[in-house]
């Protein structure tokens, strides 16, 4: 019977009208069953691209039509490209299409400040609902007894297979050939288109990983400077970081006066196991962008003026400004910018803000070294296989360049305050533009 259950086919096709890949075809029992569970129709109340919405007002999509995008990719892949070749095992499908379509499953609300304050991983709580007393733990068990833990080792980059794990997680994986594409589609931009189609006909299965023929080079450089534009213009925007930083300090404040002792107005019972970190399955999957939102607009008539200020703020869109410091080459004009604030009555823990992104555009292996994702690797046509950049003089010239970003965030409303001491002001807007022309 649970064998049967694996190899099962729904009556009809279903299909997910999709504007990035026209159609999700769902024919398989197990994929159906698990998009409707709980656990995953709470990823349509997670934003893919967090506090981005604030900048590029159509960046609405969720984690749910990413996730379901991911799964659509693979199954292509697997159905369509690799499926009869000698180096892919079919028996291996199910489970590949099973990781795809769940490997956000553990994302917390506007993921990376929600971790980054309550110290939470997502990646630990997608293996939590995987294995736990969850829906889709149900579903996955009627495969087999060991089917969730094949699933969770898919996504951690654990299971033995790692053709499988790289078409998750890869530096060409079906993540990225759906978030760069969805996320273009959704904001706006042109950065992040690339020829999908033309990768996804030159991809082979080889023992261990996958590889590019050598015809397709030209589509994955593409591919890869499409990446690399989106980070510049889109993920690491900086008036995006500037939201999420109002994020950072509405949650952290919020820990604080718990730990304070201070009466809320509203209390925030859903965030004591976080506070006090013991946190279950059950209080995690209770949040959501949703029910944050609420809190926000709940503390905007909070007493402490801060929390206060800080939520009116993000509900809002009054963003802080931002410079270009970098306080690890500049700290003593850093802090010269923090004490003049403090003179004027500013909280600078929570008003003055260094943020810092980095990201490489393409990695790839040394002889002595780790990294975290596969490099790509090109099939030659008497069949050596071939590290990307050792081919491509485009990706060798961004190879293991890392680019980082520096801004320090203020509210630039304090220059407007009629009570500011003259002196301070000019002394602020002296130092501000000073770091401007310096940035520029």
């Amino acid at each position: 019977m649970l064998v049967e259950y694996a190899k099962r086919k729904l009556a009809e096709e279903k299909v997910f009208k999709d504007p990035v890949h026209r159609y999700v075809h769902v024919r398989d029992q197990v994929i159906w069953d698990l998009i409707g569970t709980k656990e995953f129709q709470r990823l349509r109340r997670i934003r893919q691209l967090g506090t981005t919405y604030l900048v590029f007002h159509g960046a609405e999509h969720s984690r749910f039509n990413h996730s379901l995008g991911v799964y659509e990719v693979v199954r292509r892949i697997v159905d369509d490209v690799f499926h009869g070749r000698s180096d892919w095992n079919d028996d291996e499908r199910l489970l590949v299409l099973c990781a795809a379509l769940l490997h956000d499953l553990g994302h917390g609300p506007f993921s990376h400040a929600f971790e980054n304050v309550f110290k939470t991983d997502h990646e630990y709580f997608t293996r939590q609902i995987l294995l736990g007393e969850t829906e889709v733990n149900t579903v996955l068990k009627r495969v087999s007894e060991d089917f969730p833990e094949k699933v969770a080792q898919v996504i951690e980059k654990t299971y033995e297979n790692q053709l499988v794990v790289s078409l998750i997680s890869s530096q060409i994986d079906a993540d990225r050939m759906d978030y760069l594409q969805r996320d273009a589609y959704y904001t706006g931009v042109s950065y992040g288109h690339f020829d999908m189609e033309r990768i996804l006909r030159v991809m082979r299965p080889r023992k261990g990983k996958v590889v590019i023929k050598s015809s397709g080079m030209h589509a994955v450089e593409d591919y890869i400077m499409s990446r690399y534009q989106m980070y510049l213009q889109v993920y690491f925007h900086p008036v995006s970081r500037s939201a999420e930083v109002l994020l950072n300090n509405i949650l952290k404040r919020t820990k604080h006066l718990y730990e304070q002792g201070y009466q809320f107005t509203v209390e925030p019972v859903h965030f004591k196991s976080f506070f006090e970190n013991n946190i279950t399955v059950e209080d995690y999957l209770e949040l959501d962008e949703y029910l944050l939102i609420t809190y926000f607009k709940l503390w905007m008539k909070e007493k402490d003026p801060i929390l206060q200020d800080l939520s009116t703020r993000f509900v809002t869109r009054k963003l802080f400004e931002y410079i270009n410091l970098n306080p690890e080459e500049e700290m003593e004009r850093f802090e010269k910018l923090k004490n003049l604030f403090q003179q004027a009555g500013i909280e600078t823990e929570y008003y003055i803000y260094h943020d810092c992104t980095s990201d490489l555009p393409y990695d790839y292996y040394e002889p002595d070294e780790e990294t975290n994702r596969m490099p790509i690797f090109l099939e030659m046509p008497n069949g050596e296989i071939r590290e990307l950049s050792k081919e491509s003089y485009i990706v060798d010239a961004i190879a293991g360049r890392m680019k980082k970003d520096h801004k320090v965030y203020y509210p630039k409303e304090v220059l407007m305050d009629s009570t500011l001491d003259p002196y301070l002001k000019v002394e602020i807007e002296k130092l501000l533009n000073e770091t401007k022309e310096a940035g520029t």
